[in-house]
């Protein structure tokens, strides 16, 4: 994981050369205490923890990821000297707030199918170079991980389709030249598209704007007959609409709106004097 990566980044960005703040402040200890401004589910203790570490701050956490919060819940301490306090503040909030915006917007939809036997999955619209803090969101709101990028999985969308003749004769050599443990998913955007694709011998069949009642007919034939085939529903999941995805039956759904639909929850760090 780019835990590290990520925190040394968003030191850089906000920080640059050094803060302002830093050259005229006495150096006072004080304590920083994190409050929730409202309800949700937290996360991003795993990356302030490493920046933390990494700039020598102490910071006790009262609330751990995947941790329910009310509103006016203490979530953490932050001690130190003013001027490193005060450097920090900003990049812990912000990683603190988009990371439990994201895991509360998960917990939302994962409420809404719990009585149903599917996985709720991410997807790859991520924030450049915050994917994989952004999917560790999406875990602690209750979610499951879709691909982390194109080399874990060879997944053949409709672009992709649309350069290949022959999908039985590119997967045959798919399978001799992809990792042995590797994958095939394969989108399809017709009910006729998912019986090839099971018959030209994908793992994954993801059932892309399809309607309900078509999904159900293709889950009913991968049970008859490929019953190892997991099928997938995404294409403009929403809170509206989810539940009626998770009765077609199908083994998991995929929404990017659990992340780039996501409200960043609101905290506030207040500073007292030790």
């Amino acid at each position: 994981m780019r835990v590290k990566e990520t925190v040394r980044e968003a030191i850089l960005e906000d920080i640059g050369r050094g803060d302002l703040f830093s050259l005229v402040s006495d150096r006072r200890m004080v304590e920083g205490k994190i409050i929730a401004k409202e309800e949700g589910i937290f996360s991003g203790k795993l990356y302030v923890q490493e920046l933390g570490e990494l700039e020598h701050l102490e910071i006790e956490f009262l609330k751990y990821d995947g941790n329910h919060l009310e509103k006016g819940d203490i979530i953490a301490y932050v001690r130190g000297t003013a001027n490193r306090v005060l450097m920090y503040e900003r990049i812990i909030l912000n990683i603190m707030q988009h990371c439990s915006g994201i895991s509360t917007n998960t917990a939302s939809f994962v409420e809404l199918v719990k009585d149903y036997d599917v996985k709720l999955l991410d997807t790859r619209k991520t924030r450049p170079g915050l994917r994989i803090m952004e999917k560790y969101a999406v875990r602690c709101g209750g979610g499951t991980n879709h691909r982390l990028g194109l080399d874990d999985c060879l997944m053949l969308k409709d672009t992709h389709l649309a350069a290949i003749d022959d999908l039985h004769k590119f997967i045959e050599i798919a399978r001799k030249k992809i990792p042995y443990t590797s994958k095939i998913e394969i989108e399809c955007e017709s009910v006729e598209a998912t019986y090839e694709a099971m018959s030209a011998g994908a793992n994954l069949i993801m059932c892309d704007n399809m309607k309900c009642e078509d999904i159900k007919k293709v889950v009913n034939y991968k049970n008859k007959n490929y019953p190892h085939v997991l099928v997938e529903a995404s294409g403009n999941v929403d809170k509206t609409n989810i539940v009626r995805f998770a009765q077609t039956g199908v083994d998991a759904i995929s929404s990017g709106s659990l992340i780039h639909k996501a409200v960043w929850l609101d905290f506030s760090m207040r500073i007292e004097h030790k």
